[in-house]
């Protein structure tokens, strides 16, 4: 079960890494705020001070088409924030 699933890079939270320290990962589902801080330790190699979880719920979504209506939603997901400690930094750009 991969518990990252990709790094959340807007002008809010870029912010936020550089004055408080806070970065924001789509992580899956079903993992929990131990796990999510156990896999951002390993992989980026830093100290993780608090893990805050949001989930949310697909909106549903319709279009018009030739076809007719065409209804779905789309998908859930869950977003957590990471607070490391002291000056521990995660660089996103630095395998590009």
């Amino acid at each position: 079960m991969e518990i990252l699933i990709k790094p959340i890079v807007t002008e809010k939270l870029t912010a936020q890494g550089e004055k408080l320290n806070r970065y924001g990962f789509i992580v899956n589902r079903e993992a929990n705020k131990l796990e999510i801080k156990t896999a951002v330790e390993q992989k980026y190699g830093v100290t993780v001070a608090d893990v805050n979880t949001v989930n949310y719920n697909g909106k549903k979504k319709s279009r018009y088409t030739k076809a007719g209506i065409l209804t779905g939603r789309t998908n859930h997901f869950k977003k957590a924030y990471i607070t490391l400690e002291g000056e521990d930094k995660i660089d996103f750009y630095a395998n590009i």
